[in-house]
């Protein structure tokens, strides 16, 4: 059961990572319909950082991932290197849970 559904997703991932350059000449969309869909993917990394950052618990470290997501959404936003900001956003996380002792 487990590699059909892993067989299907690949499929349903390879088949629609395939439609956007197959489609690309087929489908016109307005100006308007290309800033609406520019927002929405804008949007959707915003809503999914604030769920990122929201903290676990009410204990100390509990903040540890809502600090890290807090440096990497602000280095992305200072347009560091990616790989940086990976390894700041887990360096931070990492630094507050030791310091704190729930490592």
């Amino acid at each position: 059961m487990t590699m059909t559904a892993i067989v299907a997703l690949a499929v349903g991932t390879y088949a629609l990572r395939l439609a956007g350059p197959l489609l690309r000449d087929r489908i016109s969309l307005t100006e308007d319909a290309q800033q609406l869909l520019k927002r929405a993917a804008v949007l959707l990394l915003v809503a999914m950082i604030v769920i990122s950052a929201m903290p676990q618990s009410n204990t100390p470290h509990g903040w540890a991932l809502p600090a890290g997501v807090a440096i990497g959404g602000l280095l992305a936003w200072l347009k560091v290197p990616f790989a940086f900001v990976v390894i700041a956003a887990a360096g931070v996380v990492a630094g507050i849970r030791l310091l704190l002792g729930t490592w």
